[in-house]
């Protein structure tokens, strides 16, 4: 950027039991579709979840305060997790009112529901359920109200809104509750939707300061680049909008002439990206402690509770745990929406860098508060939406630099198209419903995926 209750029962406790158990759960979900063959690959297996290079290891172990084997367990259990609370998203409908993992390991995942029929197919499927009073559906209809009114008014003093799944709320973050109480009624937010917290915290752009590396805008503030992508034969990166405007100049981080801003939107979102000159080729690596290179093998959205590592060009690699998605913040150049709220600390000129969780993208940074000596709390813009918005492509270590043709074969899938939960393709002559949001690619199709699509 220019920077910036309950019953406890393990998803997993090692590798090979996680893997058992996760399969044994989609198994057990056929009832609402066709299950996959034992021989289906794991959503671990298909996630690259035994891909993080030590580097990234070593952060979370640093970060997280965890050994080798557990950090390995916990993007494990985090991959498989993310399928088990996709599918039943899906068989839930309605009655579903978000999930999240806990523990150390992440070995709990909670899935909670409107109706209390609902339990015994949670926990079949081996997860927490827990029985609340809010659909997601109607706390993302109430923050969606929160975000219109707050675009009416300054929320400087109320500058943090988001759906809170484990307390089952809308939040708003206030350095004057009274602010965030005069937003709730202007939005017709009832208290029993609504939680107030206090907080001293008024996040801004971390300004001047592979992602993860340095570049310069127009010869004067420094960013950090997210994620190098491609549209057609063009190379670039997406990165932060409030780096750069459409038709700034970039330089590397070695000063040499790089690219051009071809679209940037801030505020409203915070995501921009740069096609790159001929000099410069994308690669599908985030550059980690050291300048080892940390494999991208696609954007599966992690879940609430999962671990999260940040590569930027002031503070390098730091881990932590996302704790919101679908978050509105206020700073002082305005509001953005749609962002991801986590515990990872960054400090200006780490702005626009990478944010990844195992070997999936996730966003890129773009503003908090705090720094990496106390601590502190960053937001990201998510890379799924930056992609579809631009029509890029990731660059992976799994191929889908080729798009392809919609269509192919015989259905409406396509690699290279952006994908979120509960949309429906053709592939094959069969229907799919799509359990995590992702890019897809060459190699992802519906039919060899299940963490990702359900036969309907």
């Amino acid at each position: 950027m220019p920077h910036r209750h309950r019953q406890t029962r393990a998803v997993g406790a090692a590798v090979a039991a996680t893997a058992a158990l996760l399969v044994a759960g989609l198994s057990g979900s056929a009832s609402a579709g066709t299950a996959p063959s034992p021989a289906a690959p794991t959503a671990a297996e298909s996630l690259r979840a035994d891909a993080a290079p030590p580097a990234l290891l070593r952060a979370m172990e640093r970060d997280l305060g965890l050994d080798g084997e557990q950090a390995e367990r916990r993007l494990v259990n985090e991959a498989e997790a993310g399928a088990v609370a996709g599918r039943l998203r899906a068989d839930l409908g309605g009655d579903f009112a978000g999930a999240w993992v806990r523990g150390a390991e992440s070995g709990t995942l909670t899935v909670a529901t409107t109706d209390a029929a609902d339990v015994a197919l949670i926990e079949a499927r081996g997860a927490v359920a827990e029985v609340v009073r809010h659909s997601l559906a109607e706390l993302d209809a109430a923050k969606s109200r929160l975000d219109r009114a707050a675009a009416q008014r300054d929320t400087t003093d109320a500058p943090v809104r988001y759906v809170d799944v484990r307390t089952n709320t809308v939040t708003v973050q206030a350095v004057r509750p009274s602010a965030a109480r005069a937003l709730l009624d202007a939005a017709g937010v009832g208290a029993g939707l609504a939680r107030v917290e206090k907080s001293a915290e008024r996040p801004r752009p971390l300004y001047d300061l592979r992602g993860g590396e340095a570049y310069y805008i127009n010869n004067s503030g420094r960013c950090s680049i997210g994620f190098p992508v491609t549209k057609g034969t063009q190379q670039g990166f997406a990165t932060a909008g409030h780096c750069g405007r459409a038709g700034a100049s970039t330089s590397g981080a070695n000063r040499v002439a790089q690219g051009t801003f071809q679209g940037s939107v801030f505020p409203g979102r915070d995501m921009a990206w740069v096609a790159v000159n001929s000099q410069w080729t994308a690669t599908p690596y985030v550059n980690g402690a050291g300048g080892q290179n940390v494999q991208v093998a696609g954007s599966t959205q992690a879940p609430v509770g999962a671990s999260v590592c940040r590569s930027g060009s002031t503070t390098g690699w730091h881990c932590g745990t996302i704790q919101q998605h679908n978050t509105s913040v206020t700073y002082p150049e305005g509001t953005i929406s749609g962002v991801t709220r986590t515990t990872v600390c960054a400090e200006p000129g780490d702005s626009g860098g990478s944010y990844i969780s195992g070997s999936q993208a996730q966003g890129v940074t773009s503003g908090g508060s705090g720094n990496c000596s106390s601590g502190g709390t960053t937001f990201f813009q998510p890379i799924n939406p930056l992609l579809q918005n631009y029509g890029l492509t990731l660059k992976t270590t799994g191929g889908g630099e080729d798009p392809g043709e919609p269509g192919e074969p015989g259905g409406t899938w396509a690699a290279g198209t952006v994908y979120q939960a509960g949309d429906t393709v053709t592939y094959g002559g069969a229907t799919y419903r799509c359990l995590q949001g992702h890019q897809a690619q060459q190699g992802w199709e519906p039919s060899n995926v299940p963490a990702l699509w359900q036969r309907v």
